[in-house]
């Protein structure tokens, strides 16, 4: 079964180019330890709650937008393996400062337990 690594993080709305060539240059070392499918998703009508909403998840400041990303692995173990891998492949140092701050990304695993696509019921 599937498993998915979620992410929020509040990049500066001028450093998308950076951004976009960052994860370029990173997807194929995460595909080498293991992440089946990356996808990074841009902030464009994100909505301001009374309460919560994704601006405060990640302490986003003006002029930030917030990134929605996913890493899909075919499975926890394989996740678990990729973090081991990350740790210690000189690769990841080599593509140098993140075009956000890391400290305020968010990120997490989970479990699918329903897709429309019939996989998962």
């Amino acid at each position: 079964m599937p498993y998915i690594e979620g992410f929020l993080a509040p990049v500066p709305a001028d450093r998308k180019e950076d951004y976009l060539e960052f994860t370029r240059k990173s997807a194929p070392l995460f595909k080498d330890i293991g992440v089946t499918r990356m996808v990074e998703c841009w902030g464009d009508d994100l909505m301001r709650g009374k309460q919560t909403d994704f601006y405060r998840a990640v302490d986003a400041k003006d002029g930030e937008t917030v990134v929605f990303s996913w890493m899909e692995y075919p499975d926890k173990a394989a996740r678990d393996a990729a973090y081991a891998k990350m740790e210690s492949d000189e690769r990841f140092e080599a593509l140098g400062e993140m075009p956000m701050d890391g400290k305020r990304m968010i990120f997490s695993g989970f479990q699918p337990i329903f897709d429309t696509d019939g996989k998962l019921a």
